[in-house]
């Protein structure tokens, strides 16, 4: 995989993609909030043999820093510029948290160019969030400045995976950043999806991968009424909670593998 950026008017951005063959369907994977491109290296690994393959560090994640004007919808146009600098023009998005919602910022923006869309441990765009749960989003940035950083961050990683590797994985991301900017990036990430969500129909197949022992929020929950509510599939992945890819590789790459076969010939 190789190193690249793109300049934009907040900062650099930068991705990872692999040789790009114009015959071979290209994958885009985007991480979550607060992790970066490694969350997704078992995925980038095992489908660069037969795809194209990008991830990134999201703009104010990794890398991509410093950024200080983060929104969903500069996140869209970021990745519409990397398709274009790689000359593709069609994609299937696979975002994991955050990114499954910046997947969908880009689906308002750009649908024509989403081939597929698979959501891990994510939640939909959808206009009809009880208030008090989006009151409870609002609250997040303030209230992760009242924990200790150390508890904080081994609260964290304690919650989005169950696998030692997983828990690893998390704690190694989230080192990078400093508690301020841990703080702000959960204040921005959940503000900036309150700014960005509205009514979305999918245009293109879609799949929803939830781990059975995500405890973050409502996703489970939330991933059950989406399903019921668009006949979206919906798999739970068995031993893994808000980071699936990476507690559960072999099944989520299987997954991936088989949603991407109704797709394309790989």
């Amino acid at each position: 995989m190789k190193e690249m950026h793109i300049k934009t008017d907040h900062g650099n951005v930068y991705y990872w993609i692999s040789s790009i063959r114009p015959d071979r369907p290209t994958l885009f994977f985007l991480h979550g909030l607060t992790a970066d491109h490694t969350m997704f290296g078992f995925q980038a690994a095992y489908f660069k043999k037969t795809c194209n393959v990008i991830a990134w560090d999201a703009p104010a994640h990794g890398r991509s820093r410093p950024y200080p004007a983060f929104s969903y919808a500069d996140a869209a146009r970021a990745l519409h510029r990397i398709l274009q600098e790689a000359k593709i023009s069609h994609v299937v998005l696979i975002g994991q948290s955050m990114g499954g919602f910046i997947a969908q910022s880009f689906l308002c923006r750009y649908p024509r160019m989403v081939r597929g869309f698979i959501a891990i441990d994510s939640c939909p765009f959808w206009e009809h969030y009880p208030k008090s749960d989006l009151w409870w989003l609002r609250q997040i940035g303030w209230m992760s400045r009242l924990f200790p950083e150390r508890l904080l961050r081994s609260s964290m990683a304690r919650q989005n995976a169950v696998s030692d590797i997983g828990r690893r994985n998390m704690a190694k991301m989230l080192s990078q950043y400093p508690k301020d900017e841990l703080c702000r990036l959960l204040k921005i990430g959940y503000a900036g999806f309150l700014e960005d969500n509205r009514a979305l129909e999918i245009p293109c197949p879609a799949l929803l991968l939830v781990g059975e022992k995500d405890r973050t929020g409502k996703v489970r929950t939330y991933n059950r009424q989406w399903a019921a509510r668009t006949g979206i599939p919906l798999i739970t992945i068995p031993n893994a909670a808000h980071n699936a890819n990476i507690d559960a590789p072999e099944t989520v790459n299987r997954c991936i593998r088989d949603f991407i076969g109704g797709l394309y010939e790989i």
